[in-house]
C-alpha cells in the first residue's frame, strides 16, 4: 500500500471534508431520497434520480477521502529545514527570461491549488525542484514550452 504524502494543513482539510459529508450531506440526501419516495412513482421520479446519484457521488468521495486518510504519511512543514528544495519547502524562483518571481509552496496532490500557490508534488515544477538548492538554475517544461528558473529562496513555514 503506497503511502500518501500531505502536509498537516491538508491532511485536516480532508478530515474537515469527511465529517461535513458524514454529518451534513449523507443525512441531508437520504432526507431527500425519504422525501423523493413519498411522491410516489419512481420511474418517473426526478427528484428521486437526482437524490440517488447525488448519494452515489458522497459515498464514492466518502470511500476515497478515507482510502486516502488511512494510506497517509502527514509530514509537519514546521519540524523540516534544509537547504535543499523537498516535500513542504516554500519555493521562491525567478524566470530567467522574464525576471518575474513566484512562490511556490510543495503539497500533496489534494491540496494543489495554483492560486495559493501551492504546488503538488507530482507536478512538474516540484519534480524539477526537489533536490536542488537556491542559485541553482532548472528547466521546467511547461504548457507554453520549456521554462528555465532560479531558485532564489528555500523557506519552511
Amino acid at each position: 500500500m503506497q503511502k500518501i504524502p500531505m502536509t498537516l494543513e491538508g491532511y485536516r482539510a480532508l478530515d474537515d471534508e469527511l465529517k461535513r459529508l458524514k454529518q451534513v450531506e449523507r443525512p441531508a440526501v437520504i432526507q431527500a431520497i425519504a422525501e423523493a419516495r413519498a411522491h410516489g412513482d419512481l420511474s418517473e421520479n426526478a427528484e428521486y434520480h437526482a437524490a440517488k446519484d447525488r448519494q452515489g457521488f458522497i459515498e464514492g468521495r466518502l470511500a476515497e477521502i478515507e482510502d486516502k486518510l488511512s494510506r497517509a504519511q502527514v509530514i509537519d512543514v514546521a519540524k523540516l529545514s534544509g537547504e535543499s528544495v523537498k516535500f513542504g519547502a516554500t519555493v521562491t524562483v525567478v524566470d530567467e527570461d522574464t525576471d518575474e518571481e513566484a512562490v511556490y509552496k510543495i503539497v500533496g496532490d489534494d491540496e494543489a491549488d495554483v492560486r495559493e500557490g501551492k504546488v503538488s508534488i507530482s507536478s512538474p515544477i516540484a519534480r524539477a525542484l526537489i533536490g536542488k538548492e537556491v542559485g541553482d538554475s532548472v528547466e521546467v517544461a511547461a504548457p507554453g514550452g520549456a521554462r528555465a528558473i532560479e531558485i532564489l529562496k528555500v523557506d519552511w513555514k
